[in-house]
């Protein structure tokens, strides 16, 4: 006889898992995440590794054992049993054959002298039987292969199948003696086998979740070295950001986060010099603008005084003035009132740039001023006045008069009259609009009505405005706490729509305080 394999192996089955996609926001998480995946990966690896090959290990050596006892009992006891033995021969032997040193079931079958098919087994009556035995693996047994075969020798060959029955898994083994005699099988009991490696399973379980949480906390101490840069130089860019110049980060050692660190000191350094550069040249600028009208304003005083001199002159009726020069002398008088007027609307926009404007507040019928407002520059009969008496609030009157000549002003001269002025009021604020019935304001003009010097046409870098009227209406608007929008009516023509706190002593409160913690 000789020994050849085949049937089924193993009896656990392999599981898998199904993990849920997440999506993480946490950088520390997700390194903690990534440490942890490579660990388990690399742990499950190995034990799987180790477990399949102590597996293959230990169940080869068992069966091994088995076979080679199993093989040689046979030759050794079925051997030497009649070709036709009886019960008692096959059960005596059969018991004998289980003596061995693996303790094995054994069941033999024969034929007696009448043909009679006669069972003998290790265990009695309620021992290793026939059924026991797999339909494939008798099969295979009692097939009688051609010897004529190159590497066949042997009719008969040993084989060999491992089942589970009732959880218990088994090792089932049969052949046949060669030349005639009885045929026999073994069973021989794996479970201490199984439990062996059951225990080594569940080591190399432990050994993984251990490796598991090593890694886990190795990613922390990890995510914590790699993090910690990467959060002062989050805060430091936030401190950059509020405008805190001077925030520099300590740099320490040489690898790419300290690299990146000497890069933000080097960075914050510029932009400090950067803005402290601006910051000099537009103070300088403010005050090169504040110095210079405060200086015209000397000459111009007198020019005004001659100007004014000059225009009695004009409406007296002696006609003093040549009628040659008439035209230069109107010329000289609106171009002198424009340059006053511009010195003023500069050294105002000086003060909202330096951040010296005030308010003076006061507590003033919104109606009754803006009536003021019209009947001092004779605007009475252009404009229309829509509201209610007796609407008040606390506001700077010269502050809100500028808006509204501003705002009336700008509606005249380039929407036409009638102008509509509208005063509603809520709970916590005055709404004021000035409307016209002018051509509109174009669109691509809208976004820079409010810009200094301004000009809707290029072809055009001349009015008769100082272009600045509207941007001082708008700073005295957010000097209150309020704010100034510009928009088309889809009626025809331009409206401007003021909002007004009722009450802006809160701001100036908190003005006063911060101007205090400042200083």
């Amino acid at each position: 006889m000789r020994s050849g394999q085949g049937g089924v192996r193993g009896w656990s089955a392999a599981r898998k898992g199904h993990l849920s996609r997440l999506r993480f926001t946490s950088l520390r998480l997700r390194l903690v995440v990534v440490f942890g995946a490579v660990a388990l990966t690399a742990a499950v690896s190995a034990s799987g590794i180790a477990y399949w090959l102590n597996r293959e290990a230990v169940l080869t050596r068992t069966q091994g054992a088995v076979l080679r006892d199993f093989e040689q009992e046979m030759q050794n006891r079925a051997g030497s049993l009649p070709e036709h033995p009886s019960q008692d021969e096959l059960q005596h032997t059969a018991g004998q054959m289980a003596n061995s040193s693996q303790r094995f079931s054994v069941l033999l079958v024969g034929e007696d002298s009448s043909g009679k098919t006669v069972y003998g087994n290790s265990g009695g009556l309620n021992g290793f039987s026939l059924e026991d035995v797999p339909k494939s693996l008798r099969t295979a047994v009692n097939k009688e292969q051609d010897t004529t075969t190159a590497g066949n020798k042997s009719p008969y060959h040993l084989y060999w199948q491992r089942v589970v029955e009732d959880g218990t898994p088994y090792l089932v083994a049969g052949t046949k003696v060669i030349g005639g005699g009885p045929t026999g099988y073994i069973r021989k009991s794996l479970e201490p086998e199984a439990k062996d490696l059951n225990s080594l399973a569940w080591s190399l379980g432990i050994a993984t979740g251990l490796a598991l949480i090593g890694a886990a906390l190795l990613a922390q101490a990890a995510a914590t070295t790699v993090l910690k840069p990467v959060h002062r130089l989050g805060v430091a860019a936030r401190r950059l950001g509020e405008g805190k110049l001077d925030t520099r980060l300590r740099v320490s050692g040489t690898d790419e986060l300290a690299d990146l660190s000497r890069t933000f000191n080097r960075t914050a350094e510029a932009l400090e010099k950067r803005v402290a550069d601006m910051a000099a040249r537009d103070d300088a600028s403010r005050r090169f603008v504040a110095d210079m009208s405060h200086e015209l304003r000397t000459p111009l005083t007198a020019i005004t005084a001659v100007t004014e001199v000059l225009e009695e002159e004009l409406d007296a009726e002696s006609g003093s003035i040549d009628p040659m020069i008439e035209p230069a002398v109107r010329l000289v008088v609106s171009e002198t009132r424009r340059l006053g007027d511009l010195v003023e609307n500069l050294m105002e926009v000086t003060r909202f740039d330096a951040g010296t404007a005030r308010l003076v507040l006061d507590d003033v019928d919104v109606a009754d001023q803006i009536t003021h407002c019209i009947d001092a520059r004779a605007w009475l009969d252009a404009v229309d006045l829509d509201t209610d008496r007796g609407i008040h609030a606390r506001l700077d009157p010269r502050r809100l008069d500028v808006i509204m000549a501003n705002l009336i002003g700008n509606a005249l001269k380039h929407g036409g009259s009638p102008v509509r002025v509208s005063i509603r009021e809520s709970a916590d604020e005055v709404v004021i609009s000035v409307s016209d019935r002018g051509p509109g304001i174009p669109e691509d003009v809208l976004p820079h009505v409010f810009d200094r010097f301004y000009k809707a046409s290029a072809s055009r870098p001349r009015s008769e405005g100082s272009g600045l009227g509207l941007s001082i209406a708008l700073e005295n608007a957010h000097i209150h706490g309020g704010r100034l929008t510009a928009a088309n009516s889809p009626e025809g023509g331009a409206v401007f729509t003021l909002h007004l706190p009722r009450d802006a002593s809160e701001l100036v409160e908190q003005s006063e305080k911060d101007r205090g913690d400042a200083s």
